[in-house]
């Protein structure tokens, strides 16, 4: 085979390659938190687990993130550290794991759950239709547990039970 022939042939084997890569892409994009570059939520995410509430990691663009979701369609469990540290609040409360959790459900069935008492906060955005919250907030309450110093704020009027956001 010609030398030019041959090299047109790489070409289009290595554009193939890279369109075929590209589409089974699972890079998710997101915005990192105003503090991800705490180094307590580096800690964090080197704690996130591999599967997630039978969902398998997802890459994703922004430091101090994790997601979780099916292959090629949109993730079902987002995970930030960083978030600005919330303060007294009317949503309601509640605590598994040991970690106290912000339950705001405006968008339900998806749920933003930000942890309360914790520096850097983390912030979980769920989809309550396809995610159990007590399994992902357990999961990731061991982490944050064992990983986070607690701000001496607690939760005062708590839900019963679970989260509010039982999926």
């Amino acid at each position: 085979m010609p030398l030019a022939r041959r090299t047109i042939a790489v070409m289009v084997m290595c554009a193939t390659s890279m369109v075929a890569l590209a589409a089974c892409s699972t890079t998710v994009s997101l915005q990192p938190a105003p503090d991800a570059n705490n180094p307590r939520c580096a800690e964090v995410t080197v704690r996130f687990p591999q599967t997630l509430d039978g969902f398998e990691r997802r890459w994703t663009d922004a430091q101090a993130t994790g997601a979780w979701g099916e292959q090629g369609g949109g993730s079902n469990i987002i995970v930030a550290c960083g978030v600005d540290v919330p303060g007294p609040t009317t949503l309601p409360c509640s605590t598994l794991s040991g970690v106290d959790w912000i339950v705001d459900d405006t968008d339900a069935p998806y749920y933003r759950i930000t942890s309360f008492g914790t520096d850097p906060a983390v912030q979980v955005y769920l989809d309550s239709d396809t995610v159990s919250s007590a399994e992902v907030l357990d999961t990731l309450g061991n982490i944050i547990v064992d990983t986070l110093p607690v701000n001496g704020l607690q939760c005062t009027d708590q839900v019963s039970g679970s989260s509010s956001a039982e999926g």
